[in-house]
């Protein structure tokens, strides 16, 4: 089968956490588009090698190109890994999608410590880490997406710390829009409302309908209406767009 044609022909990504939801959802769209894809998956999660080679075999089976990828994105020799992938599949790297999450809330006086240590690594380390990595091996005009959540201003009881790795997610997103932007590497932040993943809690779950009824289009969000924002941000038509953070969640607050 041919290659599809799309706006991100010849132009390769990393997607980060990609074997379920919003990063799966990236994952095919991209491909859709275009793309090469680097379907990332932390393997010592259950079933997420099987599933990143089913991701990788879909994007292939419609005339794309696409690769299963290992890594730990909280360990920095995993992250300079995932970049190799890439140089070695297709190379070179033009699109980083930063998906990779993990949620947790609690009370502080009940969030153990090493749950602490895994949010930071999970959600902020790795940008840090991926940024890194970009800095020295995007290719030039490339992006830098980071998939941040849609976490009020006035903050949120039992999700503070969740929601501070966040705010580090975005401010990461306008320094690191300022120390490349003179390479035409646009580096933007996507804040999802609450979207219908597995990753949405049993007890976000249960306040589904007051959840539908604060948002002015009337339901949840969906990976799909996430993955249109970020082929957007991964394509030439966003190259005026950087050092921004897109809330991207139906008008939630």
């Amino acid at each position: 089968m041919t290659a599809p044609a799309g706006r991100l022909l010849g132009r390769t990504a990393l997607v980060t956490g990609a074997t379920r939801g919003i990063g799966k959802a990236i994952a095919l769209r991209l491909g859709r588009d275009g793309a090469d894809v680097v379907v990332n998956y932390r393997a010592s999660s259950e079933g997420a090698a099987g599933q990143a080679a089913d991701i990788a075999d879909e994007i292939t089976r419609t005339g794309g190109r696409a690769v299963p990828a290992p890594g730990d994105v909280g360990r920095s020799a995993d992250v300079a890994g995932l970049f190799d992938a890439a140089e070695s599949a297709f190379g070179g790297l033009d699109i980083l999608v930063n998906n990779a999450a993990m949620f947790a809330a609690a009370p502080i006086e009940y969030l153990p410590e090493d749950v602490f240590d895994a949010l930071v690594t999970t959600n902020l380390k790795s940008v840090y880490l991926t940024g890194q990595q970009a800095a020295a091996r995007l290719r030039d005009g490339g992006r830098v997406i980071n998939v941040s959540a849609g976490i009020p201003s006035g903050g949120v009881a039992f999700m503070g710390v969740y929601g501070a790795t966040k705010a580090g997610v975005e401010l990461l997103t306008r320094s690191l829009a300022h120390q490349l932007g003179g390479r035409r590497i646009t580096v933007n932040a996507i804040a999802p409302g609450p979207t219908d993943t597995a990753m949405l809690a049993d007890e976000a779950r249960a306040m589904a309908d007051q959840i539908i009824g604060s948002t002015p289009l009337g339901r949840l969000g969906l990976p799909t209406d996430l993955a249109d924002v970020a082929a957007l941000l991964a394509s030439e038509d966003a190259r005026w767009i950087t050092g921004q953070v897109i809330a991207a969640n139906g008008g939630f607050e």
